[in-house]
Order: structure tokens, then C-alpha cells, then sequence
């Protein structure tokens, strides 16, 4: 038994080992001495990437533990027959993925991915680049390395089994092994999996990729990878410019001027579902968000603002880079595409701004981190960071503990000007708190947060800081309360946003129909800053927003709202099933005009 699980535990490290060994290779290979990387960087490129490259080495054990599992029940067995094809097949695969991944890194400037196979129904041009030589010698390469590997992995395997005297208890323990072989693969018992994402730890892209374990990026992105601008083709090309021509102006000069100075520090608190169901003056349930109904009188309210999703990683995403939200997929979760985007943070870095994202749950949780560090955040600080008692909600750390640390944080500021975002995270299912002035747990997880930032607004008024501060609230998608009608209904997708603090000029309602994607280019406007690259967000207090309109998707569903009325449409029926005051052909073309136009954008990525 004991020759098994030594066996076991060899293999794994030798495939794990394999993987480590080929990072600094991949750095060196690509420029890391040219570039200034430091010692330090390749210490930290193999620690924040040696989880992905467990992960990708859990999944080659899978094989050897299922034939040491079958083995205890075997009189004899040949281990290094049984095993010897499977780790020439996987030696060849790694190798090629290794040797393809440095030699194309410098040509694409992203980790090998699924956009690979793009390319091979056309390998004459996909080599127009390169010379046969190059080929060749990456060719000779791959073989080598293949040889060492499938050799290394040879010999760290016994020759034959002999009959196990302990079955039952071999076969247990080794059952145990599968269950640790798992939690490494799934990369842990939190909510996140493994993904590309948690391989990302700073601001340097080149440093970043070389942590991504390529086997793994590609794939993870196999299955991702699709010819987006061919789907959701309801019009010829002609028809659908005529119709999408003029909805998402770019430019024009601000109608009204919001703000008392052009480089405020900024502070986007991105509430979690914190839809208008729970606001009263948006016609919601009365007294879940007194504070937030305070508050709205003293800054500049939007009341007629709509997400234009319904998950937390995809209303991220539309918040912070401005981008357009998909029925059938969430671009957060593509890096490949993700890494395309234009971002606020990465904006206002530009312009001089010190950028930092707070939240307390897993920043790893849908390639969130690998977002965040892309879109120009510099730090990230989130439920690794607190002590372990203070996380006491499911998703990690509850608002008012994140509220007080953010308090903190900023008080300390002397110096900007600066962009922080935070996340929150206690009003999100299973709705546990430490707060109890509700009976229903459900609006009193959401008026507890409410209780935090009610809070935290009063205690920056009592600060110096907040004479330069501008504060925006906004959630990242609505919510379905009370769980009765239309669950896509314009009704669950309204939600509020507030512009607070001394860099406020006065309170003013905005009664404009907009979108959440709309506060890129509204608050850069209101900066005075370009905002073109954002092909999506309009500047909604701009001279050319002369059509106001909202624009949302739910699971492989599009709504398109303007003064006429809303048209729902269900994609996997072809139906429309809200289509209110009374039908309209104009709202649904332009909802399909929009759906097909954004599916072209992220083709075209």
C-alpha cells in the first residue's frame, strides 16, 4: 500500500514540478532580463501561480490515481506499461502547449488561449510570420522536451504492483487522495474554482501571464471560445448600422455642469442587488433604505437609471469599463476579451489617479481579480486581508466591518487625486446578518447595509476630505422582491444612483432613462475627459443624448425601454413576452439591433 500512495504522491509533484520549471523559462524566453525583472519577480510569479499550475497537475494524476485505485483489487500490475502511452501523450500535449505558448507570447501579448484554434483552418497564413526554420527548431523542441518529461515521469514509476495485503483499507485511503486531488483541481472548498484569475497578484501584465499555467488557459477558454459576431444575426449588415447609427453617442459637450471641480477623488461604492425594489422614492418597499432616501435629497439622485444585468460579475464589468451586457455569457469570464476593454481605473490612472478596489468576499470568484488588476486597479484588498474571525457571512467579510475599514483607509488620505471602489456584500443570499430591525431576513439584509453607509456618509462629512470627495452609489443589478409577476420586468432591472459629497455643486434629480454602463461616460464628461473608447456608455447629461433610452439582458433574454414603453424578448422562443403599453416593432427592432451590435463588438475583440 505504502509503494502506492508514495507512487501517488511522486507523480503529482512531478507533474506540478514540471509546470513550476517552465515559468521562469517562459520569462526568460520572452525578454524578463531586457524588461528588469527582478529575482524577486520570479520567486512571486511561481507562488502566485503555483495553485493554477496544482490544479492543472491534480487533473493529470486523475489517470495514475484511478489505476492505483483498480490496482489493490489486481493480483499483478504493470504500472509502467499501463502508463507509459499516457505519459508520452500528455508529455507531447504539454510540451506543445509550453513551446507554443513562449513562442507565440511575443507575437500576441496574451497566454495561450483558445483563439488558437481560430487560426488552424488556416495554417498557411497563420505561419506567414514566421520562417520553416523557426517551425523546425520549435518542432525539435517540443520533441526533447517531450522525451525528458515522458522519461522524468518514467522513472518516478514503479515497474509492476504486486498483489496489496491491505485492499480495504488501501482502497479507502486512496479514495481519501481523490478527495484532496479534487479540492486541489476545484482550487479549494470556497466559493471560487480555479480560474486564470487567482493566478494575477500586481499590475504588471508580462508578470501576470507568465503565472498562467498555459495548459490551463487553454483550456479553461476551449469551451469559451466562440464566433460571437455570427450570433444573434437578425439583420443584414446595412439594416442593422441604419438601426444601432446614433443610439450610443460618444461625444458632446455637458448640458449641466454637476461638480465644483474637475479632478475630485472618487469613491464608487458598487451596492450588491441593491435594486429599486428596496427604495422608496423609486417606488419600492417603504423603510428598507432610509438612509439611502436621506441621502438622496442632499446629492444628485437618478432615479430613472436601469441595470443592464442581472449577475455580479457581469454588472462589474458594465459599471467599470462602460461595456455592454450579454444574454449568454459573462465577459468577466473570458480574459481574452476582458483584457480588451476600456476601464475607468485605467482612465483615470492616466490622469494621474492612485486607484484601489476594496470587497470582502473571494476576489477570485469569476476572474474578478484578473479584471480588476487589468482594468487598471493598482491594489486589491479583499477577505484574504481580514482576520479570520471577521468573517462571519458566508461570502466573507459583512459590509459593516468593510465600511469601517474603508473609513479608515480614507481618513488617512492626504494626498490624491484617488479612485477607490468598493463592492459590498451583505445583501446577498442566504441574507445573515448582524442586524434585526426587519422581520424578513431578505429586506433586512439589504436595510443593514442601508445602516452602513448611512454610517459611513456621516462620518466622512466630518472629515477634510470630504470638501473634495465625490461618492457614487450604484448597484450592480437589481433584485427580484417581492418574488411576484414578470421576474424580467423593467421593475426588477430599476435601481438607483447617487453622486454625493463636498465636490458636489448642489442636489438636483436626474430623471433621465439611462443605464448603468452610462456612468463612464457621464462622470468622464463631467471630468472634461475623452471618452470615445467607450463605445457603449453614454454621456447622459451630454448635448448629444437626444434619444433616452434602457437597454438590458437576463438569461439569453434582451429589454429595450424608452418614452413609448418596454419590449421584452425571449431569445430561445423568438417571442416577446412584455410588450407594454402597447406592441411596438420599433422597440424590438432596436433591442435586437443593440443584442446583434454588441455580439459583433466582442467579435471584432
Amino acid at each position: 500500500m505504502k509503494k502506492r500512495i508514495v507512487f501517488l504522491l511522486l507523480i503529482f509533484l512531478s507533474f506540478w514540478g514540471g509546470f513550476l520549471l517552465q515559468k521562469p523559462l517562459f520569462m526568460l524566453y520572452n525578454g524578463a532580463i531586457g524588461k528588469g525583472t527582478a529575482l524577486a519577480d520570479y520567486f512571486r510569479v511561481l507562488y502566485h501561480g503555483a495553485s493554477l499550475d496544482a490544479a492543472t497537475a491534480g487533473y493529470l494524476t486523475a489517470i495514475p490515481w484511478l489505476v492505483i485505485l483498480i490496482s489493490f483489487w489486481l493480483k499483478r500490475v504493470p504500472l509502467r506499461k499501463i502508463l507509459g502511452g499516457y505519459y508520452l501523450l500528455i508529455a507531447l500535449i504539454v510540451s506543445c502547449i509550453g513551446i507554443a505558448d513562449m513562442s507565440l507570447y511575443p507575437f500576441w501579448g496574451f497566454k495561450l488561449d483558445a483563439s488558437i484554434f481560430q487560426y488552424l483552418d488556416s495554417p498557411k497564413n497563420a505561419m506567414a510570420s514566421v520562417s520553416a526554420g523557426f517551425i523546425a527548431l520549435r518542432i525539435v523542441f517540443i520533441l526533447i522536451l517531450a522525451a525528458l518529461l515522458s522519461l522524468w515521469w518514467f522513472t518516478v514509476t514503479p515497474q509492476k504492483l504486486e498483489a496489496a495485503r491491505q485492499r480495504l483499507a488501501g482502497t479507502g485511503l486512496t479514495l481519501l487522495l481523490g478527495g484532496v486531488l479534487f479540492i486541489i483541481i476545484r482550487g479549494g472548498v470556497t466559493e471560487s474554482t480555479s480560474n486564470i484569475g487567482q493566478a494575477y497578484f500586481c499590475n504588471d501584465e508580462f508578470l501576470n501571464h507568465s503565472a498562467v499555467n498555459p495548459a490551463f488557459s487553454l483550456l479553461a477558454s476551449a469551451g469559451k471560445t466562440q464566433k460571437y459576431e455570427e450570433m444573434f444575426d437578425f439583420f443584414p449588415e446595412e439594416e442593422r448600422k441604419a438601426l444601432f447609427e446614433g443610439l450610443y453617442p460618444t461625444q458632446g459637450e455637458n448640458t449641466v455642469e454637476l461638480l465644483n471641480t474637475r479632478r475630485p477623488n472618487i469613491l464608487v461604492i458598487l451596492m450588491e442587488g441593491f435594486g429599486g425594489v428596496f427604495v422608496e422614492p423609486l417606488g419600492g418597499v417603504p423603510d428598507v433604505s432610509p438612509n439611502l432616501n436621506r441621502l438622496a435629497k442632499e446629492g444628485i439622485f437618478f432615479t430613472n437609471c436601469y441595470a443592464n444585468s442581472f449577475r455580479t460579475d457581469r454588472g462589474t464589468l458594465c459599471t467599470f469599463s462602460g461595456y455592454q451586457s450579454f444574454p449568454t455569457l459573462s465577459v468577466m469570464k473570458i480574459p481574452a476579451k476582458s483584457r480588451t476593454l476600456p476601464a475607468l481605473a485605467e482612465k483615470l490612472v492616466k490622469e494621474g489617479y492612485q486607484t484601489d478596489f476594496l470587497y470582502g468576499g473571494d476576489i477570485n470568484f469569476t476572474n474578478m481579480k484578473s479584471y480588476l488588476l487589468g482594468s487598471g486597479y493598482q491594489k486589491l484588498t479583499a477577505d484574504t486581508d481580514f482576520p479570520l474571525s471577521q468573517k462571519q457571512n458566508a461570502w466573507g467579510v459583512n459590509d459593516d466591518v468593510t465600511f469601517d475599514f474603508l473609513y479608515n483607509v480614507l481618513k488617512e488620505r492626504k494626498n490624491g487625486p484617488w479612485h477607490t471602489a468598493f463592492l459590498t456584500l451583505s445583501s446577498h443570499e442566504p441574507f445573515e446578518v448582524p442586524y434585526h430591525r426587519l422581520n424578513e431576513n431578505i429586506p433586512n439584509a439589504f436595510a443593514f447595509t442601508d445602516e452602513c453607509l448611512g454610517k459611513f456618509i456621516d462620518r466622512m462629512k466630518q472629515l477634510p476630505q470630504w470638501k473634495n470627495l465625490l461618492i457614487i452609489c450604484l448597484p450592480d443589478h437589481g433584485f427580484y422582491y417581492p418574488r411576484e409577476g414578470f421576474a424580467q420586468s423593467p421593475r426588477i432591472h430599476h435601481i438607483p444612483m447617487l453622486w454625493l459629497g463636498g465636490a458636489v455643486k448642489q442636489p438636483m434629480v436626474v430623471d433621465k432613462l439611462m443605464n448603468q454602463t452610462d456612468l463612464v461616460a457621464t462622470l468622464l464628461g463631467q471630468l472634461g475627459m475623452e471618452h470615445q473608447e467607450f463605445n457603449f456608455s453614454r454621456n447622459v447629461l451630454g448635448k448629444e443624448y437626444t434619444y433616452p433610452f434602457a437597454y438590458y439582458t437576463y438569461n439569453n433574454g434582451v429589454a429595450f425601454i424608452d418614452s413609448t414603453g418596454v419590449t421584452v424578448l425571449d431569445n430561445n422562443s423568438g417571442q416577446t413576452v412584455m410588450d407594454e403599453p402597447v406592441p411596438s416593432e420599433r422597440r424590438l427592432k432596436l433591442g435586437k439591433a443593440i443584442l446583434q451590435s454588441s455580439y459583433d463588438d466582442l467579435g471584432r475583440r
